[in-house]
């Protein structure tokens, strides 16, 4: 049963193919071809399955991880998109909340205003009312409004429609008859009611929500349907499954319908592998730190699973959402990140990449400004004879020609400037890191640092070294960890409902037929995929606050109907959050259901050794700074798969992966466990 996991990078498209039956494993890794991210996705496929002696439909499934959704926003580059609602509330998505990105700056950027997913001329307004607690219809939907609100946009050009009304997610009701007569007047057009996405209340962040994923599902489900031909001209008849923000995977049917459920479809497969590699390690406190070509992404592992964002935290690109998704905070800090001079003078890394193409100066493709990469072959941190195991040759000379050229402008020598990209790019990744963990309680000295990706172990020791992380774990194959994640993942859907009910006076019958009913639904999704119910497990959880705050923490259900005794869960979590519990009443907010469809998923991979000697390829000079001072240290170079297993080595060395290098700094220790991780030390720990 061979399944492959394939995510698209800004980069590299990475592949790993698991055979479940034999427990082979093969990786491969392609440049991505972003204009078109299906051709790198379908090629690179053909070559594994090739180089696996396999025929592409011997794949039995396909897991994906895309950014295709995210870059529509990051970029604004979407569907013209429109909007039909309530009647007095067509300006919410443009008003948004009291909030400001910066409280008192007078020149910020606010992108709800300044890059609106629907243009203000596109926004329709129609009359119909429901109303609290239970939303009883006050005013009926006036049908012809809607006809005539279609045709309008229709005529305007418009690809896209989110139905928006005030209080749908209380009753839905007219937010899909509205749909349903859009879809009669604009055959082909993309259609999303805000209650089919995320029933919640605050209006402004699920019709931003709601917009947001009209703005992107028609980029979105072209890309998949795309892909899904190629793959099928390609032979391969295994299905075709999509990773979730959430960090479970779905089926492209239900992505299509739910685009803006994918945002951080890659990062959130890079955190799944992270934790799965930490696992087979024993280590449950993980900080993941996936660094790839254009950006590097910081999740939290704790004994208690990943962190999920909350409502407060929801954002991409500075616009909020109301879906579940992973705690990733991303950076622009990638390979290809670009050095520069800013206008003022000061010395910057990032965030504007060299992307794929034309990439670093050092690939050869015609990259004329310095970059991450380049620096690190000019400090002798990489090969240009081992780049991707030898199959990518890179141009020193190129490197350091761009290199040069900023360093002349900075005033400094060759070796200071590559080194100071280095720091300021370390700093950057480290100051991230500092936002997930010390200013949310956890202290980062009590964890283990994963770094993967294609340049995540480049740095780690470094960064890690900053913050008193005292070990680095880098995973087995850690250039293609997203795509062992996706392997790694089971299928999982989410849905929840507003229900607002009090302690004291909580209508448990009807809380209960709340998460019976989205639970019905769930497993009718998952049936649907074909998952058998014995293999489907759902998780019942409430929204909580204390009466009059402004937002609120999850509470997980315990099999069997809702007693109110569970609130009392409540008081301990709020303290372990917060540090104090009080004895005023709770409120519960929303009922939520998460059903997950189990699924034979990646075990454990082959891991190669061998001796000492057979694993020295070489050394040569590298620069680090020791003692205050940039010198060229005696650096030994090793192949990762020859290396023994359980045997200490003294930095500096540097460990070439096929798909990426490991980067062991002076005072730092390096050696290779039975499960394929590499476990780097400070100080000699163990």
């Amino acid at each position: 049963m061979p399944v492959v996991g394939v995510d698209i990078g800004g980069t590299f498209t990475d592949f790993m193919l698991y055979d479940a039956a034999s427990g082979a494993v093969h990786v491969h890794k392609v440049p991505s071809t972003p204009a078109e991210p299906e051709k790198a996705m379908v090629s690179g496929l053909a070559e594994l399955c090739a180089a696996a002696g396999l025929a592409p439909r011997d794949v039995t499934g396909v897991f994906h991880g895309t950014t295709v959704a995210t870059n529509a926003v990051l970029e604004h580059e979407g569907a013209v998109a429109g909007m039909i609602t309530t009647r007095g509330f067509r300006d919410i998505v443009h008003i948004g909340r009291h909030q400001r990105p910066l409280h008192y700056s007078v020149m910020q950027d606010i992108p709800w205003q300044a890059r609106p997913f629907v243009q203000r001329r596109h926004r329709k307004v129609v009359t119909e009312r429901v109303v609290p607690p239970i939303g009883e219809v006050l005013t009926p939907l006036d049908e012809d409004e809607v006809r005539v609100a279609a045709r309008e946009l229709r005529e305007e050009g418009v690809e896209a429609v989110a139905v928006c009304f005030l209080f749908s997610y209380l009753n839905p009701e007219h937010e899909r008859r509205a749909a349903t007569i859009v879809r009669e007047e604009m055959p082909g057009a993309f259609v999303t009611t805000s209650a089919d996405i995320f029933p919640q209340f605050r209006e402004f962040e699920r019709f931003t929500t709601a917009t947001m994923s009209a703005f992107v599902g028609p980029k979105t489900g072209r890309y998949l349907d795309r892909l899904a031909s190629a793959l099928d001209e390609e032979g391969v008849s295994g299905e075709l499954h999509v990773m979730m923000s959430s960090g479970g995977v779905a089926s492209v049917r239900t992505a299509a319908e739910r685009p803006v459920t994918l945002l951080l479809s890659g990062p959130a497969a890079g955190i799944l592998g992270g934790q799965w590699a930490g696992a087979l390690a024993g280590r449950r406190r993980l900080i993941t730190f996936d660094m790839g070509g254009t950006s590097a992404d910081i999740g939290i592992v704790t004994e208690e699973g990943v962190s999920e964002a909350s409502a407060r935290d929801t954002w991409v690109g500075g616009y909020p959402l109301l879906v579940p998704m992973l705690d990733v905070h991303a950076i622009g800090a990638g390979g290809g990140s670009i050095a520069y001079v800013d206008e003022g003078g000061a010395f910057r890394v990032g965030p504007r990449s060299a992307g794929a193409v034309p990439g670093p100066a050092a690939y050869g493709h015609g990259g004329s400004e310095p970059t991450i990469s380049d620096a690190h072959v000019v400090l002798g941190r990489l090969d240009p004879d081992r780049f991707l195991g030898g199959r990518m040759r890179l141009d020193r000379n190129a490197a350091v020609a761009v290199v040069e050229k900023l360093a002349d402008r900075l005033g400094l020598g060759l070796l200071e400037a590559a080194e100071g990209i280095l720091t300021i790019a370390n700093s950057n990744m480290a100051r991230a890191i500092r936002s997930r963990t010390i200013e949310k309680g956890h202290d980062p000295r009590e964890f283990t640092l994963v770094a993967f990706g294609g340049a995540g172990p480049l740095h780690a020791a470094e960064v890690a070294d900053s913050l008193e992380i005292p070990e680095v774990l880098v995973p087995p194959h850690p250039g293609i960890t997203s795509a062992g994640g996706l392997l790694t993942s089971d299928l999982k859907y989410d849905q929840m409902r507003t229900v607002f009910q009090l302690q004291g006076s909580v209508d448990a019958d009807r809380l209960n037929r709340e998460l019976d009913g989205l639970a019905a639904e769930l497993r009718g999704w998952l049936e649907r995929d074909g998952v058998p119910s014995e293999e489907v497990v759902v998780i019942r959880s409430l929204d909580c606050r204390y009466v009059g705050q402004g937002y609120e923490l999850r509470v997980t259900l315990a099999n069997g109907p809702f007693t109110e005794e569970t609130l009392n869960q409540f008081h301990v979590l709020h303290e372990r959050e917060y540090g104090s519990a009080y004895a005023d009443p709770i409120e519960i907010v929303n009922a939520r259901v998460t059903a997950i469809g189990r699924r034979p998923t990646l075990d454990s991979l082959p891991v190669a050794s061998g001796s000492l000697e057979e694993a020295l390829v070489g050394e040569n000079e590298g620069f680090f700074r020791l003692d205050g001072n940039l010198q060229a240290l005696r650096t030994r170079f090793y192949d990762r798969s020859l290396l023994p297993l359980n045997e200490t080595l003294a930095g500096p060395a540097v460990v070439f992966h096929l798909d990426t290098t490991t980067v062991v700094p002076p005072g730092w220790n390096v050696r290779a466990d039975r499960h394929g991780n590499l476990i780097l030390t400070n100080g000699g720990a163990s």
